[in-house]
């Protein structure tokens, strides 16, 4: 197994203890954006359950206030999303100036 394959795959793994050569997605990361929307979507029914509710809408369901308990549960599920994109960074692998992955370089002729 070649050398940049072995990179590769421990890049892969989410092992970025060695100098790959790669970089994170960072904020491109699919669970960074589900994160966010999910965080947003929380607060405004955090928001809007604690300010907006009356007695009429507590009536439809039985007293309990969903907008509470829904904008808690999006709340912990976007820190769990954003936890798991800075926990287990996706590392992009380097490419060439031709813009192919340097892994086709090792091909024989």
């Amino acid at each position: 197994m070649s050398e940049n394959t072995r990179h590769t795959n421990e890049a892969a793994d989410g092992d970025t203890g060695g100098d790959t050569g790669g970089h994170k997605a960072g904020a491109f990361d699919i669970r960074m954006f589900i994160g966010v929307l999910l965080g947003l979507y929380g607060l405004v029914l955090l928001l809007t359950g604690i300010f907006g509710t009356d007695d009429a809408a507590l009536a439809k369901s039985n007293g309990v206030n969903v907008n509470i308990w829904t904008g808690i549960a999006l709340l912990v599920a976007g820190a769990v999303f954003i936890s798991w994109a800075r926990l287990r960074p996706v590392v992009v692998p380097p490419t060439t100036e031709t813009g192919t992955e340097t892994e086709t370089e090792d091909r024989p002729a």
